[in-house]
C-alpha cells in the first residue's frame, strides 16, 4: 500500500515521509520491541489484508448485557450529526432522533436494528492494545516572557500536504507531509529541526506555556485548554503534522536504562522530566513528529475528535479508520487501568490517532483534568472489540 503511494507520487516523494490519521495523542509502542511508525505497520512486518469483520450475536458480545447502554446514546446521537446523511446510517440515525433515551428501548434499538461484528487481527486474534487518552490543563500566556516561553505553533505556511486518494482510494487514509526545496519534495523539518529554528514558525505562535514536557503530551493527546494569566481559558486542537513517524520517548528511557519498564508511563516520564530538565530536549527530539494546532472556539463539552464532533468522556474512542468507520457503535471488553477490574462498555468511534494502529486497537477517552490524566497515563490494557453495523450494512466498505 505505501509502496504503491509512493510509485504514484513520484521518485521525488519517496523520502517524504507520510502520516494519517492526525498523530493526535498517546499510544505507541508496537507489540515487537521497535516503536510504532505513524505508516501502517511495525518495522518488520508486513503490510496487512483486510481483515474479516466476523458477524456475532449479542449474546457473544462479552459483557453486552452488564453495561448501561444507554449510557452511550448521546454520544451515538452526535455521532448521528457528522454520518447521518450516509446511505447506510441514514434511516438508524432518523430513528433514534425520535426514540425515548430509557434503558429498555436504547437496548432494544441496538440489538434490533444492528449486528456485532467481532474485530479480529490478521493473525486471527481478538485481542489487542487499549490505551487512554485525556484533555489536559496547561498553564500559558498570549506574550512570552521568563516563565511562559514554550510555544504552541499553528501549521507553517510550507508544510505540503500530499493527498492521494483522487488516484488511489485505497490509501486515502494516508497523506504525505513535505516541503519545496528547488523544485523538489523533500521531508519536512524533524522536531530537532523546529526547535533549531529552520522552520518559518515565527509568527505562528497561538500561546506560550510554561513547561515543555507539558506541551511535548499535549502533542501526543492532540487538543488541550489552556489557562492565560487572566484566568481565562482557550482550547487548541490538532491542525496539522510534520509528517514524521511517531517515537516512544518512554521506550528511549527504558532501553538507555533511565526508567524501569514498569515506571514508563506519562505520569513516570513526566516525574524522569522534572528531575533532569537538563536532559529533557534530546530527549524530547528523539521524537521526530512534531503536531501543529489551532484555536477552537470556545464551546460546552469535549474537545473535536476526528469524525468532527466533541468526545464525551469515558463513552469515545479513537479507532483506525482502514478497519473501524468513524461514527460507528463499538463494545469495548477491557479492564481499567493497570488492573484486572473489568472494564465493559459501549463506546463510539469518534477519533483517530497516529499511534492507533491496527485492527483490534483503541484509545479510550478519559475526559477532562487531572484525574482523566491519571487514568490515561495508566492506561495500557488489552481488549476485545465489536463493532455495531446497521443490518444489511456493505461491510466490504466498513472501513470507509
Amino acid at each position: 500500500m505505501i509502496a504503491r503511494a509512493w510509485a504514484l507520487l513520484g521518485a521525488a516523494l519517496v523520502a517524504a515521509g507520510c502520516a494519517s490519521p492526525p498523530a493526535q495523542h498517546a499510544g505507541g509502542m508496537c507489540p515487537q520491541p521497535q516503536p510504532c511508525p505513524v505508516c501502517p505497520v511495525c518495522p518488520g512486518t508486513e503490510l496487512p489484508k483486510a481483515p474479516p469483520l466476523a458477524p456475532a450475536t449479542f449474546a457473544e458480545v462479552d459483557g453486552w448485557n452488564e453495561d448501561a447502554v444507554e449510557q452511550a446514546w448521546q454520544a451515538f446521537l452526535t455521532s448521528c450529526t457528522a454520518v447521518g446523511k450516509r446511505e447506510e446510517w441514514r434511516a438508524v440515525c432518523e430513528e433514534a432522533s425520535r426514540l425515548p433515551q430509557d434503558a429498555e428501548t436504547v437496548r432494544r434499538f441496538f440489538e434490533t436494528r444492528f449486528t456485532p461484528y467481532q474485530l479480529t487481527n490478521p493473525d486471527g486474534s481478538t485481542t489487542g492494545l487499549i490505551t487512554g487518552y485525556y484533555e489536559p490543563l496547561l498553564r500559558g500566556s498570549r506574550t512570552p516572557n521568563a516563565t511562559y516561553r514554550y510555544p504552541l505553533y499553528a501549521p507553517p505556511d510550507d508544510l505540503l500536504v500530499i493527498d492521494l486518494a483522487a488516484i488511489a482510494p485505497d490509501i486515502k487514509h494516508l497523506r504525505l507531509r513535505g516541503r519545496l526545496e528547488g523544485r523538489k519534495v523533500v521531508p519536512y523539518y524533524t522536531r530537532a529541526e523546529i526547535e533549531q529554528g529552520l522552520a518559518p514558525v515565527r509568527g505562528k505562535e497561538i500561546v506560550w506555556v510554561d513547561d515543555p514536557i507539558e506541551a511535548f503530551f499535549l502533542q501526543i493527546q492532540g487538543s488541550g485548554r489552556v489557562q492565560l494569566e487572566d484566568g481565562s481559558l482557550i482550547r487548541v486542537g490538532y491542525a496539522d503534522q510534520n509528517g514524521h513517524p511517531y517515537q516512544s520517548i518512554g521506550r528511549v528511557l527504558v532501553e538507555r536504562g533511565e526508567l524501569p519498564l514498569q515506571e514508563a508511563s506519562m505520569q513516570g516520564i513526566q516525574r524522569w522530566a522534572r528531575k533532569h530538565p537538563h536532559k529533557l530536549p534530546e530527549l524530547l527530539n528523539q521524537n521526530p513528529s512534531y503536531v501543529f494546532f489551532r484555536e477552537l472556539p470556545a464551546q460546552e463539552g469535549g474537545p473535536l475528535g476526528a469524525l468532527g464532533v466533541p468526545l464525551t468522556p469515558e463513552r469515545s474512542i479513537a479507532v483506525d479508520p482502514r478497519h473501524v468507520p468513524l461514527g460507528a457503535p463499538v463494545f469495548l471488553s477491557t479492564t481499567r487501568p493497570n488492573s484486572d477490574t473489568p472494564l465493559k462498555r459501549l463506546m463510539v468511534a469518534q477519533d483517530t490517532g497516529g499511534a492507533i494502529r491496527g485492527v483490534v486497537r483503541a484509545d479510550f477517552f478519559w475526559g477532562f483534568g487531572a484525574e482523566a490524566g491519571a487514568q490515561a497515563g495508566r492506561m495500557r490494557q488489552q481488549g476485545s472489540m465489536w463493532v455495531l453495523l446497521p443490518n444489511g450494512y456493505p461491510t466490504a466498505s466498513a472501513r470507509k
